[in-house]
């Protein structure tokens, strides 16, 4: 009988330790592929800046104002803390839409952060292109991550007016 009841149990531990044991090469590679965090923005890339280059050379060469809705501007929203670290969004706009974003700080402080922030931030930047605002889906598992990035794209589309 102890023989039957030690076999269930070391039975037992191994398929427990075998099912919780994480092991993937795909977060690795997702890890290594995607971009580092930025942790601050740089001044070439602040809404000032974007803004202020623009405004010099539409003076400069007497640009119509079609030439100034078709120029590029930078818009970096607000930093939005979370539990486990900020997350800022950093948008650019083109003729009154966004082009790209994406962000300048995500946590990005151990495994399980890049785990997720790597599947999350993709997305999230995806469809705030595709939306054209702030309202876009959550990503499920990355739910702090979410809230904060559409806090700071919000953040960043006041900025830019839209």
């Amino acid at each position: 009988m102890r023989r039957i009841t030690l076999w269930l149990l070391s039975t037992v531990t191994v398929l427990v330790l075998l099912f919780s044991y994480q092991a993937s090469l795909s977060t690795t590679h997702a890890a290594s592929n995607s971009p580092a965090p930025v942790t601050s923005p740089s001044p070439a890339t602040s809404p000032q800046a974007g803004a202020d280059a623009g405004s010099a050379s539409d003076s400069a060469s007497g640009a119509s104002g079609d030439a100034a809705a078709t120029q590029s501007q930078t818009f970096i929203g607000d930093a939005v803390n979370t539990r486990y670290g900020p997350v800022q969004v950093q948008i650019v706009v083109s003729g009154g839409k966004v082009v790209t974003s994406e962000v300048t700080q995500v946590p990005w402080n151990d495994h399980k952060d890049i785990q997720i922030n790597s599947y999350a931030v993709p997305i999230l930047n995806a469809e705030a292109v595709a939306a054209q605002s702030a309202q876009i889906d959550m990503v499920s598992g990355a739910t702090y991550t979410s809230d904060a990035y559409i806090t700071s794209l919000q953040s960043a589309l006041d900025q830019a007016g839209l």
